[in-house]
């Protein structure tokens, strides 16, 4: 919880992203930010323990502030790692807005941040979406008709599928976050990070402004499971990997990703 006796900063955004072993996501990730933000910000970096090149990396770069995490505090990954890292970053945060920016995301729009702003007024507690799915709306609907995975994961838990804005791109205000003494990661839940953060919200009766897949898409683009595909320990499934393979090739290929990869000078 932030000192009573600190002045929050207005008009400005905390971005906080989470880095585990993956140096060239985290590097575009970061130098889209520099590249494409305008309106005031600063960002948080938390590592998990990498302890390799992209923890070297981040000491490297002079405009963002780094938290780091020993290797022996990570005792759990998954949800509990990248919930409780938030949540670092979420007390750290002394600004009128916190947002949580995976890794694997990259900006491509200049305004972006100013334009999520715009829909996160005072009376209105997160913005964002959901699954970045940009499938068409019949095959989006004629999987859920057909997920018997989805039927039974909603008889053993009622808030097992239910919509939640994603940490994958999402605009909180944090004065109301830390006023009810809100979490990203609940272990007792054992929901993904964010989801019981932003049903106690709606519990609680605050707004909240919902972006589509095809909204979100015109500022931000995400490597879905990037961190898990790059990293052995994690497992993914064969076809998950094989496309998400497909994308970090397609995407660092493209000459827009390439001539930020290449300006060095968007880390200083």
């Amino acid at each position: 919880m932030q000192n009573s006796n600190q002045q929050v900063e207005r008009g400005k955004v905390t971005i906080c992203v989470v880095n585990y072993k993956t140096e060239d996501l985290t590097r575009l990730c970061l130098r889209s930010i520099r590249q494409y933000t305008e309106y005031p910000y600063e960002v948080i970096v938390v590592d998990n323990g990498s302890n390799d090149s992209s923890l070297e990396y981040l000491r490297s770069v002079s405009w963002i502030k780094l938290i780091e995490r020993s290797p022996d505090e990570m005792k759990q990954n998954g949800s509990w790692a990248h919930g409780s890292a938030l949540d670092i970053g979420l007390k750290a945060c002394n600004t009128e807005y916190f947002m949580a920016l995976h890794s694997d995301t990259l900006v491509h729009k200049k305004g972006w941040l100013s334009e999520l702003v715009k829909l996160c007024p005072q009376d209105t507690a997160c913005t964002g979406g959901g699954k970045l799915d940009l499938k068409p709306k019949w095959e989006i609907i004629l999987k859920q008709c057909t997920d018997y995975k989805k039927w039974l994961r909603q008889m053993r838990d009622k808030n097992a599928e239910k919509f939640y804005i994603r940490t994958i791109c999402a605009l909180y205000r944090s004065d109301i976050l830390k006023k009810e003494k809100m979490k990203f990661y609940y272990p007792e839940t054992k929901l993904t990070c964010g989801k019981q953060l932003y049903l106690e919200l709606l519990e609680r009766g605050y707004k909240t402004h919902v972006l589509s897949p095809w909204q979100m898409s015109e500022y931000i683009y995400h490597l879905a499971h990037a961190t898990m595909v790059l990293n052995p320990e994690f497992s993914v499934r064969r076809r998950t990997e094989k496309k998400c393979k497909k994308q970090l090739e397609r995407i660092f290929s493209s000459p827009i990703v390439k001539e930020i990869m290449q300006d060095g000078s968007l880390d200083s």
